[in-house]
């Protein structure tokens, strides 16, 4: 069985709907043989990310970065997993009030430090996640889980 891991860091209402919409996607019926796992940014281990075939990643876009938790977890971790999780699929949602490109160009770099495959463009909301939003985070869990199917 595959194994998809979330790594979220979810302080605010905001968040929590987009991580719970990612959650809904990721677990659709239709998806068989896939794990999910979620973790706390602050909680995640190296080997959880080794254990995993596939992440998505959320975070709020703070002062136009990816959380400190989100941060901390890849200072962490990003030596143990540097070779080991090459060509990996992944996505990620971020919430922020005042733009999220700083943070998701952080994604990116660190991302492609890592070697990941982005295989969903990134949900980015900002104020409260209306409908299409939480659709779209729908479908970004659906779609990172589906690369990992058979």
């Amino acid at each position: 069985m595959s194994r998809l891991l979330i790594v979220h860091h979810t302080p605010s209402p905001f968040c929590q709907a987009m991580f719970e919409a990612v959650i809904s996607g990721a677990t659709d019926p239709e998806i068989e043989g896939v794990e999910v796992v979620r973790r706390a940014a602050l909680s995640v281990t190296a080997s959880d990310f080794l254990d995993a075939d596939g992440y998505v990643l959320g975070t709020p876009a703070n002062l136009g970065y990816i959380s400190g938790a989100l941060k901390h977890a890849f200072d962490c971790a990003y030596y143990p997993i540097l070779d080991a999780t090459r060509g990996r699929p992944f996505g990620a949602y971020l919430h922020g009030n005042e733009g999220t490109e700083g943070a998701e160009r952080a994604i990116e770099t660190i991302t492609t430090g890592l070697g990941w495959e982005k295989v969903a463009q990134y949900v980015a909301v900002s104020a409260k996640p209306g409908k299409d939003d939480l659709e779209k985070c729908w479908e970004l869990g659906a779609t990172v889980a589906a690369q990992l199917m058979g």
